[in-house]
């Protein structure tokens, strides 16, 4: 009845547009199952995208081909470059966004890759044949057959949602839970656990007096995240920043005796990092007051998000306490804030390809392998749309080295470590951070992303044209010699040593009080230079001043990559070498490390372990 699909993308979130996108822009048939038409890319929780670690993120599955950064940049409200007051490692682009536009944009891609067939229905089934995946049966019976199938199944997994003492079944609200998969998965081997997460409540912005609250402006000069030709925005919506107190924190305890989180009706553990606003006010009693974001949702809606207040306490206390909140006294809220509880697959049953180590051509990705946010769920469903893609055509495996990307960080840390609580990336889980910019993601990631047929031709050339210009003015840079006549007067004014002979711009460049403003004033001294955009002129000066500890970082990734090349067969038997800890040995039987790098980083495997494998493998 149904036609057979190349691939089968099981969820329309984030991870799943970007999986379907990519399967589909490389040339495999996929057909894209999602309960609901009308939630297609649904921002379910706050209306932004990118921020530190993240952001870097969504601009290196843009450097790929994917679409997060394209559909980012034209659905944006405001742009902000965080952290620019500390090192360029640290520069994280984030944006506001209008929610509705956001999931729009999304949608006018998948609809217009033709490629992409979409059908409105649950899947609670994979159809399996001798460990190899060949389908998924739907709610309503329907039984589509494929080569590979990608589950993103989001917070949708036997989901529950908690207001106080009450509980629903959903994976978002007034949107009902999957069932059946989970369980279904666990009858073919696999190990699941639980995760919660949760969302504050909205409210009416009309409601709100902005004059008790700061002002948070957008950039003045505002940028954004794809390498292609998308528009800067010419106009932005502030966002405001106001506090809790103790008077709001003695509201919301008259709720915890009905907390559903305190109580234990929550088992699965919540993220570290983004704590409801009733565990921060318990954790951290010594604070009186927590930091508010008053969030826009979109360009023509007047519904705000309540940044850093998540909660799951009773609606009523919600509602007390906002009012309690500085500019909130005469609050209107749209809907509570709640929270949700679901299935998640430990990620150590994956491979570096997000394949699954027991069923062939099954992928996972996204919050089903227990990450939290956006970009992370959007980089890994890129990662497994194209290795879904690539095995149903027998390719070889597509991955992206720790020394790479932040994507290849998050996937090798999932793989390699799993994680017990919901997982978000950071700037400090990457060795190699100063590396991994945000300015040069195209450098590091177009030409794989082009030689796997997602990044255009168009992408590529650009990158290299970048690329040229960035070695150019470097080389003029280097063999511009500055008399002291020509700049002492100027370096004077920047509290500058004084030159005495002729020096070279380079060097003048490395001095620490010559800052990024300052660069244009140089450059007037090289005759003859051409227009340079800012962001060559940017990226060239990040490359000088910080050559020293780039140079050393990509020594230190070489080293690491003598071990990544050391193979270690999937099905190698770890009973034999008996010299092995218990314990190593029981890791290493469990992750099924594929490489011999991979296995250093577990943990439990000693470096005494990882030296009798090498002892093993000859090296």
């Amino acid at each position: 009845m149904y036609s057979t699909y190349d691939v089968i993308v099981v969820g329309a979130g984030h991870a799943g547009c970007e999986a379907a996108n990519a399967a589909a822009t490389m040339g495999s048939k996929v057909l894209l199952i999602t309960m609901n038409m009308q939630t297609i890319a649904q921002m379910s929780c706050n209306p932004a995208m990118g921020g530190v670690a993240k952001g870097q993120i969504v601009r290196e599955i843009d450097a790929m081909g994917g679409m997060s950064g394209i559909v980012s940049d034209k659905s944006m409200i405001q742009f902000r470059m965080l952290n620019r007051s500390k090192g360029p490692a640290m520069w994280s682009p984030r944006c506001q966004s209008d929610r509705n536009l956001f999931a729009w944009e999304w949608r006018k891609i998948l609809e217009g890759n033709p490629n992409i067939d979409f059908w409105q229905d649950s899947v609670n089934a994979v159809l399996v044949d001798e460990k190899k995946v060949i389908g998924v049966k739907t709610n309503l019976g329907v039984e589509f057959t494929a080569k590979a199938v990608v589950l993103t199944n989001g917070t949708f997994l036997n989901g529950k949602m908690f207001i106080g003492e009450k509980v629903f079944g959903g994976g978002r609200t007034a949107e009902r839970a999957a069932t059946g998969l989970t369980e279904q998965l666990i009858s073919l081997g696999f190990e699941s656990g639980r995760m919660k997460t949760g969302t504050p409540p909205r409210v009416d912005g009309r409601s709100l007096n902005y004059e008790l609250m700061e002002e948070q402006l957008g950039d003045e000069n505002p940028g954004k995240f794809s390498y292609t030709d998308t528009q800067k925005l010419t106009q932005q919506r502030s966002c405001w920043i106001t506090y809790t107190n103790q008077n709001v924190h003695d509201e919301l305890k008259k709720g915890f005796g009905k907390s559903p989180m305190f109580t234990g009706r929550i088992k699965g553990l919540g993220p570290r990092y983004c704590p409801s606003v009733e565990d921060k006010i318990n954790r951290f009693a010594d604070k009186d007051r927590h930091q508010i974001f008053v969030e826009p949702e979109g360009w023509d809606t007047v519904e705000v998000y309540v940044n850093g207040f998540s909660t799951s306490l009773p609606e009523t206390v919600q509602y007390d306490a906002l009012r309690k909140i500085p500019g909130f006294e005469n609050v209107r809220m749209f809907r509570p804030g709640y929270a949700v509880e679901y299935d998640f697959f430990p990620p150590t049953q994956l491979k570096h390809t997000l394949e699954t180590q027991l069923i062939n051509n099954l992928f996972f990705a996204g919050q089903i392998n227990g990450t939290t946010g956006y970009e992370e769920a959007a980089c890994q469903g890129l990662i497994a749309g194209i290795n879904a893609h690539r095995n149903v055509h027998e390719e070889a495996e597509f991955t992206v080295k720790r020394s790479e990307g932040y994507i290849g960080v998050l996937v090798d840390d999932l793989i390699t470590k799993g994680t017990e609580e919901p997982y978000r990336m950071f700037t400090s889980r990457a060795e190699y951070r100063t590396l991994l910019r945000q300015d040069n993601a195209d450098l590091r990631l177009t030409e794989k992303g082009y030689a796997v047929g997602l990044a255009s031709q168009e992408r590529y050339e650009a990158m290299k044209e970048k690329r040229n210009e960035i070695t150019n003015l470097s080389e003029r840079i280097k063999s511009r010699k500055v008399k002291p006549e020509e700049i002492n007067s100027w370096l004077e004014s920047k509290g500058s040593s004084l030159l005495r002979e002729r020096s070279s711009m380079y060097g003048l460049l490395k001095r620490p009080e010559i800052d990024q403003s300052d660069v244009s004033e140089l450059l007037k001294l090289i005759p003859d230079l051409p227009k340079i955009g800012d962001e060559i002129i940017e990226q060239t000066v990040i490359e000088i001043k910080y050559e020293d500890y780039l140079n050393r970082e990509k020594q230190n990734a070489e080293k690491l990559d003598k071990w990544e090349s050391l193979v270690i067969n999937p099905s190698f038997d770890y009973d034999r070498l008996k010299a092995l800890s218990f314990e190593g040995k029981e890791k290493l039987k469990k992750v099924r490390p594929s490489t011999i790098g991979q296995a250093s980083r577990i943990s439990g495997v000693s470096p005494s372990d990882v030296s009798i494998l090498l002892v093993y493998m000859g090296r």
